[in-house]
C-alpha cells in the first residue's frame, strides 16, 4: 500500500472551521460549552493555552470577536468566541477549500476508498462535521464505517426491518469467522500444538514465521474445528490499538444504548486523545465476567501494528487471565508485550514458530500432482519447504518460478537495509553456520547481530553460529552467482 493522503490543517483554520460550525451560538446570552476555551481545545485537538494565543490574532484581524457569557451547566461567566460577519464569509470559503481534501475511508463493504472530505459523512452514513472528519483523518489516517465513536448509523434510504443492519457498526474491521483459505498440506504437528494449547490453561498463543509461510492458513483451518465464538481481526498497515479496541467492543455488542459499564467512555471520542487502556482493562474484565462469554480473539498480521499497540495487547493478556477470553496472535516477527518468564515460568504465553514443510510432507504433496519423479529433498533444498513455492510448482511445473522469486524480493529482500542484505548474502555462500565475529568481519558490519533480522526469523542463531532461512539462501545464492558470472 502507498502512503496515506497527507492532511494538513493549520491551527487558525481549525478555529475558524469550528466557530463556523457553531455559528448557531452567535449573539446568544446563554451559550454551550463548545465555544469556551476548553470546548474549542477539545474539538480542535489543541492545548487550551494555544486557543487563547491563536484567538488574539484572529480577533485583531476582525475575523473573531470575544465575549464574556453565561455557559450552560456553569454558574460563572466564561470567555467565549464567535465569528464576525467577515469571519462567516471566511468560514464559507474555508469549508469549500478543506472539503476538497482527499481522505481515506473503509466503507461498509470493506473497500478502502480515497474520497473528498466533503463526501465522507454521507459515505459513512454519520453526522460527522467536516472538522471532525479532518481531525480523525489527521490523527488516525483512515475513518471506518460504523465506528462506534461516530454515533448511530443514519440511513437515508428506506429502513430495513432487520435491526442488526440499522446499527451494523464496524463491519469492515473484523470477521466473526476465519477467512476463506486455500487447501492446506501437512502441518499435522503444528495443528496438534494448537490443540494442545487450546486445552491448556495458557491464555495466549503467538504464531510466528516469515511472509507466506502459512500462518494464517494454518490458524484458519484449525479454527474450523473450534466451537467457541471467534473474532478475527486482520491488522492493516494503518491500524493502531484504537482500531483493535473499537472492533473488540463492537463485536461484544457494545452500543450507545447498551453500555451499562460505560466502555465507550474509555475510547478517545475526540481526535488526538489517547486510549485509556487501564480503564478499558478494568471495565472489560467486569463486562466479560458478567456476560460469562467464551471468546477467542484472533489478531492476524500483528506486525502491522505500531510499537505503542503492544501496551494494549499486554492489557488484553491481563484480561485473559481473569476472564474466558483467549488470544491467538499471528505475526511475522517476535512480539515485545511479554517476556520469557511468561512462556517458561508463568505459562501465560505459548509460542509456535512456523518453518517450511518437512521433506516427508513435501513428498506427499508432490506425489498428488507430479507424474514425474520430482525429488522432495531437492525441492526442499531450493525452497526451504515454503508452501507458496510448491503451489507455483504445482500450477506451472517449474521448481523455481518467477513469481516465487518476485515474492521473496518484494516481501523480504528489497526492503532490507544494504548492510543487512550484505550480511545475509555473505552467509548464503557458507555451507555451515558462522560465528558472529567472523560474519561481521566479512560483511564489514559494525555492532551486534541485527535484532530485526532475528525477530523476523530471517537470521537464525544456533550453538555453532548464525544461519539463514533455506528459501532465502537459495535466492541469495542465485544473485551472488549472477554477479560472479
Amino acid at each position: 500500500m502507498g502512503k496515506l493522503p497527507k492532511i494538513s490543517i493549520s491551527v487558525e483554520e481549525r478555529l475558524i472551521l469550528h466557530l463556523y460550525e457553531e455559528k448557531k451560538e452567535k449573539n446568544k446570552f446563554l451559550v454551550s460549552y463548545s465555544v469556551t476555551r476548553r470546548g474549542i481545545a477539545e474539538a480542535c485537538a489543541l492545548h487550551a493555552p494555544n486557543v487563547s494565543r491563536s484567538m488574539r490574532k484572529l480577533v485583531s484581524d476582525s475575523i473573531v470577536e470575544e465575549h464574556m457569557r453565561s455557559v450552560k451547566g456553569d454558574t460563572r461567566k466564561q470567555k467565549t468566541w464567535q465569528l464576525t460577519d467577515e469571519g462567516v464569509l471566511v468560514g464559507k470559503k474555508l469549508i469549500k477549500k478543506l472539503g476538497e481534501l482527499k481522505v481515506l475511508i473503509r466503507d461498509k463493504n470493506n473497500n478502502l476508498l480515497e474520497i473528498l472530505a466533503s463526501e465522507v459523512s454521507q459515505k459513512l452514513e454519520s453526522e460527522l462535521s467536516l472538522l471532525q472528519i479532518l481531525m480523525h483523518a489527521l490523527h488516525e489516517g483512515v475513518l471506518t464505517y460504523g465506528d462506534i465513536r461516530f454515533g448511530p448509523i443514519h440511513k437515508k434510504e428506506k429502513k430495513i426491518k432487520d435491526k442488526s443492519v440499522i446499527m451494523s457498526g464496524a463491519t469492515s474491521t473484523y470477521l466473526t469467522k476465519p477467512p476463506e483459505i486455500r487447501k492446506i498440506h501437512g502441518r499435522i504437528n503444528e495443528t496438534n500444538e494448537l490443540d494442545k494449547w487450546f486445552k491448556s490453561s495458557s491464555s495466549c498463543m503467538v504464531v510466528t514465521g516469515i511472509a507466506g509461510i502459512g500462518k494464517s492458513t494454518l490458524c484458519a483451518e484449525w479454527l474450523k474445528n473450534i466451537n467457541d465464538s471467534c473474532i478475527w481481526y486482520p491488522c492493516q498497515l494503518w491500524d493502531t490499538e484504537l482500531g483493535v479496541a473499537i472492533s473488540l467492543l463492537h463485536s461484544l455488542g457494545i452500543r450507545e444504548n447498551y453500555d451499562d459499564l460505560k466502555l465507550i467512555e474509555t475510547l478517545p471520542l475526540s481526535p488526538g486523545q489517547s486510549l485509556d487502556i487501564e480503564m478499558l482493562r478494568r471495565r472489560l474484565v467486569e463486562f466479560l465476567n458478567i456476560e460469562k462469554k467464551k471468546l477467542l480473539f484472533v489478531l492476524d498480521d500483528v506486525h502491522n501494528l505500531p510499537d505503542s499497540a503492544m501496551k494494549f495487547i499486554g492489557a488484553l493478556l491481563q484480561i485473559c487471565q481473569k476472564t474466558n477470553l483467549r488470544l491467538l496472535l499471528i505475526s511475522r516477527k517476535n512480539l515485545s508485550f511479554y517476556d520469557r518468564r511468561d512462556v517458561h515460568t508463568r505459562g501465560l504465553v505459548t509460542e509456535l514458530s512456523l518453518t517450511g514443510l518437512t521433506i516427508a510432507e513435501l513428498d506427499l504433496w508432490l506425489n498428488k500432482f507430479s507424474k514425474k519423479s520430482i525429488s522432495a529433498k531437492e525441492v526442499h533444498s531450493i525452497t526451504g519447504g515454503h508452501p507458496l513455492a510448491i503451489e507455483l510448482l504445482e500450477i506451472y511445473g517449474q521448481k523455481i518460478h518467477g513469481d516465487w522469486l518476485r515474492f521473496l524480493d518484494e516481501e523480504i529482500l528489497n526492503v532490507l537495509p544494504r548492510s543487512e542484505y550484505k550480511l545475509l548474502a555473505i552467509l548464503a555462500t557458507s555451507k555451515r553456520p558462522v560465528k558472529w565475529e567472523k560474519l561481521a568481519l566479512a560483511a564489514k558490519y559494525d555492532g551486534r547481530p541485527p535484532h530485526r533480522l532475528i525477530e523476523h526469523g530471517l537470521l537464525l542463531e544456533f550453538k555453532d553460529g548464525f544461519w539463514l532461512h533455506e528459501a532465502l539462501r537459495e535466492r541469495l545464492l542465485m544473485n551472488v552467482n549472477n554477479i560472479v558470472n
